[in-house]
């Protein structure tokens, strides 16, 4: 049971309906039956269940104690042994074949094991810090760990921003209820008709990257980077809207990263849940900006190299961290500069076109990165990046050769018109436009046409369009 299955609506209509109709105090136990329904249906086996409830019972108790004793030892071991699971599963197998050339081992992979292990690990430094309390009862907390609409790939939540939502029966909101409608309306337009018909060109180059070359990977990687983005946000906006169907908000995932003007920037609207909690719970407790400039850097670039390991195992993803680490310290020793060239050009550091030009500069740093990150080896993905600066085959854009890759001129002009929607919603939100306000005061007839139009579009071109083809998100991976 997926996101984008049938089977998952209809679970939630059920969820829905009983939701509604027990009194408020028996309403969070449905959303926990609920949650263990799903994870056990999503998996398709017992043993993944068996792991993370074992690893939720442990945080409870290791909570239980660290609200007692808040001993640095119990926090170590504590952390240790949430984080045991992930790294052999995340890391075991390149360690054994890779560095120790030994057979690879079939591990139980729990569903969303890289988003909960963060969870709980940021719900025991909560406690021993004495910002929150212990939850008692275990039932609340395995309620707060598997809550259904975020445990596939986040946002990764915090106890007391989270909790007390779930907890509270939350009575029918129109306005709630609509804007989850929205937002799962959103991810799926995201996910199917940009995302999905991406991913197509993107698979086509990465598949035969020593043949298609120069041009070829700097569009692939134009699209991987939007192909992410879209992936990753329509599964998030599609968790909002569901947890927005039950009176739950969820934390803000992103804020229109491809418009931030600095890699710094990128990174305060990437993926905000992990970068908050990389800031919170690596960079500052190392000592963040407060020790000097070489210290600060040093901190940086060792709380990259956590990012890295945490989205997977392999050298291009710790070379991934490390890019973005060097590009924010590069920004940070060149600022200066920067303002020098901005004014000996004439450009003034608050105008529109320098904004742009930022942007666009931001942009091509972060997909360079993403080239990196797609590819099934460092290796690979620095010969692609050679290739791109070496061959010169602009030609490529003037004759027929991008109709052939998987994608025909039909389906370029559908992701066409997807990107320039995505891109034109994102200037205008940007701006403080809210397009779920400006719907939601229109007249019910006026709304239903704008629902009805939007799912005949994505149906038409995304869902039942020529060639397509299904994929699980990407950062379901992770």
């Amino acid at each position: 049971m997926t996101y984008l299955s049938i089977t998952f609506y209809l679970f939630i209509a059920a969820a829905l309906l009983v939701y509604y109709i027990l009194p408020l105090k028996y309403r969070w136990p449905v959303l926990l039956l609920g949650s263990v329904f799903f994870y056990w249906r999503a998996i398709g086996s017992g043993g993944g269940l068996a792991v993370l409830l074992v690893t939720v019972m442990a945080a409870y108790g290791a909570g239980l104690l660290l609200e007692r004793w808040k001993n640095k030892v119990i926090l170590a071991g504590a952390v240790l042994l949430m984080a045991l699971p992930w790294l052999c599963i995340k890391n075991g197998n390149y360690i054994l074949e890779i560095l120790l050339h030994k057979s690879a081992v079939n591990w139980i992979v729990p569903l969303g094991i890289s988003f909960y292990t963060l969870q709980v690990i940021s719900y025991l430094a909560d406690i021993y810090r004495g910002r929150i309390t212990a939850q008692k009862n275990p039932a609340k907390f395995i309620l707060f760990v598997l809550f259904f609409p975020q445990i596939v790939q986040g946002p990764i939540p915090r106890y007391e921003r989270l909790a007390d939502q779930l907890y509270a029966g939350h009575r029918f909101d129109e306005r709630m209820v609509v804007g989850g409608f929205y937002r799962i309306l959103w991810g799926f337009f995201l996910k199917l008709m940009i995302a999905n018909v991406a991913a197509r060109f993107v698979d086509f180059v990465y598949e035969s990257y020593q043949v298609y070359v120069g041009c070829y990977v700097l569009v692939a990687g134009i699209l991987y980077s939007i192909q992410l983005y879209a992936d990753f946000a329509a599964c998030i906006s599609i968790s909002k809207g569901v947890a927005n169907l039950f009176g739950v908000e969820l934390a803000d995932n992103f804020r229109h990263p491809y418009l931030a003007v600095s890699v710094k920037d990128f990174w305060h609207r990437w993926h905000i849940s992990l970068s908050e909690w990389l800031k919170d719970y690596i960079y500052i407790p190392l000592g963040g900006s407060r020790k000097g400039r070489v210290r600060t850097y040093i901190n940086l670039v060792l709380t990259f190299l956590v990012s890295g390991v945490w989205h997977g195992a392999g050298l291009r993803f710790l070379v991934w961290g490390m890019m973005h680490a060097v590009y924010q310290i590069t920004g940070d020793l060149t600022r200066n500069l920067q303002r020098k060239a901005a004014k000996l050009l004439g450009l003034e550091e608050s105008s529109g076109l320098t904004l742009w030009i930022r942007r666009i500069w931001t942009f091509l740093c972060i997909t360079t990165a993403w080239i990196i990150f797609r590819a099934e080896s460092l290796k690979k993905g620095l010969q692609m990046l050679w290739s791109m600066f070496r061959v010169r085959n602009l030609w490529i854009f003037t004759n027929d050769s991008l109709f052939t890759m998987g994608l025909e001129w039909k389906e370029w002009v559908v992701l066409g018109v997807s990107v320039l929607v995505l891109f034109v919603v994102s200037i205008k939100q940007e701006q403080g436009v809210s397009f779920s306000e400006l719907i939601f005061r229109q007249p019910v007839y006026v709304r239903w046409i704008l629902y009805l139009a939007a799912i005949f579009g994505i149906m038409t071109f995304g869902v039942y369009g020529q060639g397509y083809d299904a994929q699980a998100f990407i950062y379901g991976g992770f």
